[in-house]
């Protein structure tokens, strides 16, 4: 369910306290829009041509950052070749340059409802270097073959230019599929996205359908709501993982690169999570990994989303680790099941840039240019400190949507599930169902993943904070 929050006059106020107090880059400085502009009159481009392939995107509605672009297409007897496009912000980017510094201050986009905080000017990341519909663009172009069963059996990536044809919402692009009216290019997309899930699952790996809050502007106004990925989402994923995967091998046969790790979970966490299944009527036989259980899942279920929400915390204490001359010690993202890097989102992520430079250099049998081998030392500490301002950035953003949408209603009763409890401490986390909002329930005993009814006790926006107690 979605609810309108009113004009948004409070709303805009708080956001832009947010801003404030976590340090959001506001507008670019002078010098770095001047260098901006005249790179996306002047970018480098590459000799060869693949202008040729009919590429599409797919992504949120309005976007405008298009890092990539897709073909799937048959391969000869049997199997599928995958061509990736991938914006290359290398090409209008000067290497210690005024773009290329803001860029290391800013590390990633920052997405707020009320705008965004981009990583590097919009007259690049949302128009020169941005693989839009209808324009010729250069890229890093990736080719991977794959065999019947959806296995990379073959990678090459160099530079191009190349021209989207179409693009597609992940609603249209879902339906399109559903009704049998996509091309063959989405029908290609959902049969290699399904192949390469059950690759996946195969090697233990978890993609968690939880499903997230989301703010939305609207009418002047702001809505908050719970959506599910829709089924094209996640086949979408499947080939940037697909890249991911493949550049991290790459990384690894030459012995330099930078990776996105995430260490096993501990024995005690995995412990606590069958306790968990146990508790909420999950069926976990004895000597089935974590990840078999969480692909029989339906999130829709109140005890299934309960337990999700339980296990995504397995995923916490992701990082990236640079190497040059051998490679990590720990090398693997245990929520992949396999070595990866972050090589397809260019336009919203730094380190992306580099590890694609990387990996074109290794493909080529030529050396790593100096300016990306004297950026890795301090990327994974310039990384882990963006993320931890972007996820404190949406904390905050969707608390105060929370709390303005209830400050009214204080002493009201609402149904909800219980989705998370503390251990050795009272209290937890309660879903509401209408509105859509989590909030903190001060209670000595909760049952998790049942249904209760709370009364709300506090909503205030200026704290960002909303509690509840049982009714």
């Amino acid at each position: 369910m979605k609810l309108e929050v009113g004009d948004g006059a409070d709303l805009r106020a708080g956001f832009a306290e947010v801003r404030a107090r976590l340090g959001v880059p506001a507008e670019f400085p002078a010098t770095v829009l001047a260098e901006a502009e005249e790179a996306a009159r002047a970018p480098r481009l590459p000799e060869r041509d693949a202008t040729d392939i009919p590429f599409l995107t797919i992504d949120p509605p309005g976007a405008r950052d298009l890092d990539q672009a897709l073909h799937i297409e048959r391969r000869a007897p049997h199997g599928y070749r995958v061509w990736y496009a991938i914006a290359d912000v290398a090409a209008f980017v000067r290497p210690g340059g005024a773009v290329d510094a803001e860029a290391h201050r800013r590390v990633q986009t920052l997405y707020l409802p009320d705008g965004n905080a981009p990583l590097y000017p919009p007259v690049l990341s949302e128009d020169a270097a941005s693989l839009l519909p209808g324009e010729i663009r250069p890229a890093l172009l990736w080719t991977i073959d794959l065999d019947s069963s959806g296995e990379n059996i073959g990678v090459d990536v160099r530079r191009a230019l190349i021209r989207s044809r179409e693009r597609f919402d992940y609603a249209d692009a879902q339906l399109r599929i559903d009704i049998g009216t996509g091309d063959e290019r989405l029908l290609l997309l959902r049969e290699v996205g399904q192949l390469r899930l059950e690759r996946e699952r195969e090697r233990g790996g978890v993609s968690l359908p939880v499903p997230g809050q989301e703010i939305v502007q609207a009418d002047g106004g702001y809505t908050l709501g719970y959506r599910a990925l829709l089924p094209v989402e996640w086949w979408n994923a499947q080939i940037s993982l697909l890249t991911g995967i493949a550049a991290a091998e790459l990384m690894m046969y030459g012995g330099v690169g930078v990776l996105r790790i995430l260490p096993d979970a501990p024995e005690r966490e995995l412990e606590r999570l069958q306790r968990v299944a146990h508790a909420l009527g999950v069926d976990w036989p004895p000597g089935v990994p974590y990840s078999e259980v969480i692909h029989g899942l339906d999130p829709n279920l109140p005890h299934h989303a309960a337990f999700l929400q339980e296990a995504s915390e397995l995923l916490r204490g992701a990082g990236y680790v640079a190497f040059e001359g051998g490679v990590p010690e720990q090398a693997t993202h245990a929520a992949i099941a396999a070595e990866y890097a972050h090589v397809t989102a260019p336009l919203r992520r730094l380190v992306d840039r580099y590890a694609g430079e990387i990996c074109l250099a290794l493909v080529a049998g030529a050396d790593v240019p100096a300016w990306v081998r004297g950026a890795l030392p301090r990327l994974p500490e310039e990384m882990e400190r963006g993320e931890r301002r972007a996820d404190q950035v949406e904390r905050a953003c969707v608390d105060l949507v929370e709390a303005t949408l209830l400050r009214d209603r204080v002493g009201e009763v609402f149904d909800a599930v219980v989705v998370d409890v503390d251990d050795g401490r009272p209290g937890g986390l309660v879903q509401l169902r209408d509105p859509a909002v989590r909030a903190r329930c001060d209670a000595e005993s909760l049952p998790l993943g049942q249904p209760v009814r709370v009364r709300l006790t506090t909503a205030d926006p200026g704290r960002r904070e909303v509690r509840v107690a049982l009714a």
